[in-house]
């Protein structure tokens, strides 16, 4: 079993316009924000950076209209200029213009650019400069997906906002794991009404597990497109996913193919989980404790390497009083032997590759 912070660290650190008590909330402002934005295909020449008062800086397009890029926009303009971006910010805006449209226009090639424009009764606003190929995947389709499997997130019978040590809680903006900025969006749904009873679970004690879900996504090039699935003893009032186990990831990159792909491959993934049992869960779950590995040695050097062999039986060893067996073994040893993995990817991988050892059994 391990720990999973990523839902933890969002609450942390996402201010409170960035948080959602509804799911009904977030998909209405993500289709305003993509029925006020336009994506549009430029030659990287015809992109010029210009210096405006109070020590400003607005990008012009070809037909001659002004937009204010964001904070993220801006980072992602300088990379395309070869130009760094902490830099830029701090020098005088006629320099800073100087410098990115030196890079435009004469260092680079020629070359097409993605932008994505949003205006909404303000200043007109650069949201992202990408390659003119990126395959957005909007947060709209997204949290639209989510609401017609899952309703407001808040009150449904399944998969809400989890409660706090397992107790349903009255959602507010404190405990919310609904996220979103104008650069990404994090939803964590959770089902703890529908438990997952398993026998000899710990020491020889029966338990329960609730299944939860991560989904991640930025539609202006700040990270793919992702969901996680996994089991999980509870969620804290800082929410941590305590005592996770079957963490499977899937993720998509922005590529052309990638809209397509998430309405042809996700979201069917998403309504299959959505109305999968529990006794689905649990045969798997039952399957892979009967299933006994011969050689655990040699098992788990094929399946993550030589090195760590030793060093996932001890954890296994340490915290269940007793040797690898089965695939239920494996998989706790694997989790629990990641939790002490500092480096967060691997950390993850790790998780992943321990949830996969169910379907072998």
């Amino acid at each position: 079993m391990s720990n999973l912070t990523q839902a933890s660290s969002q609450w942390s650190s996402r201010p409170d316009d960035e948080r959602y008590t509804s799911l009904i909330d977030m998909r209405d402002h993500f289709d305003a924000v993509r029925s006020d934005s336009r994506a549009v295909v430029v030659p990287s020449r015809r992109v010029e950076a210009v210096a405006v008062e109070d020590n400003g800086l607005i990008i012009r397009g070809p037909n001659g209209h002004d937009y204010a890029p964001t904070h993220w926009s801006f980072g992602q303009l300088a990379q395309l200029a070869e130009a760094p971006a902490g830099y830029l910010r701090g020098l005088p805006s006629e320099m800073s213009a100087g410098l990115i449209n030196y890079g435009l226009q004469v260092k680079r090639d020629v070359s097409d650019v993605g932008v994505l424009l949003y205006k909404n009764g303000g200043a007109p606003v650069a949201r992202a400069f990408t390659g003119p190929n990126y395959g957005r995947i909007w947060n709209a389709d997204i949290v639209s997906a989510l609401v017609d499997r899952f309703g407001d997130g808040v009150s449904g019978p399944t998969f809400r906002v989890p409660g706090e040590f397992g107790e349903a809680v009255e959602v507010t903006k404190k405990n919310t794991t609904l996220y979103a900025s104008d650069r990404d969006m994090f939803v964590f749904l959770a089902d703890e009404q529908h438990r997952i009873e398993i026998p000899n679970r710990r020491d020889g004690q029966p338990g329960s597990l609730s299944r939860g879900f991560f989904v991640w996504n930025s539609e202006v090039g700040d990270k793919t497109f992702g969901i996680a699935t996994f089991l999980f003893d509870y969620v804290c009032c800082n929410r941590i996913v305590w005592g996770a186990a079957e963490y499977k990831e899937v993720t998509m990159r922005h590529t052309a193919s990638a809209p397509v792909k998430f309405i042809e491959e996700i979201a069917p993934a998403l309504e299959s989980y959505a109305k999968s049992s529990t006794a689905s869960v649990t045969k798997a779950i039952e399957g892979a404790r009967a299933a006994r590995i011969e050689d655990v040695s040699a098992f788990l050097a094929k399946q993550f390497g030589k090195r760590v062999v030793a060093a996932i039986e001890k954890v296994h060893e340490l915290e269940e009083g007793r040797p690898i067996e089965t695939l239920w073994d494996a998989t706790t040893a694997v989790t629990a032997y990641a939790r002490g993995i500092e480096h967060q990817d691997r950390r993850v991988e790790l998780e992943r590759q321990a949830g996969s050892l169910l379907s072998m059994a």
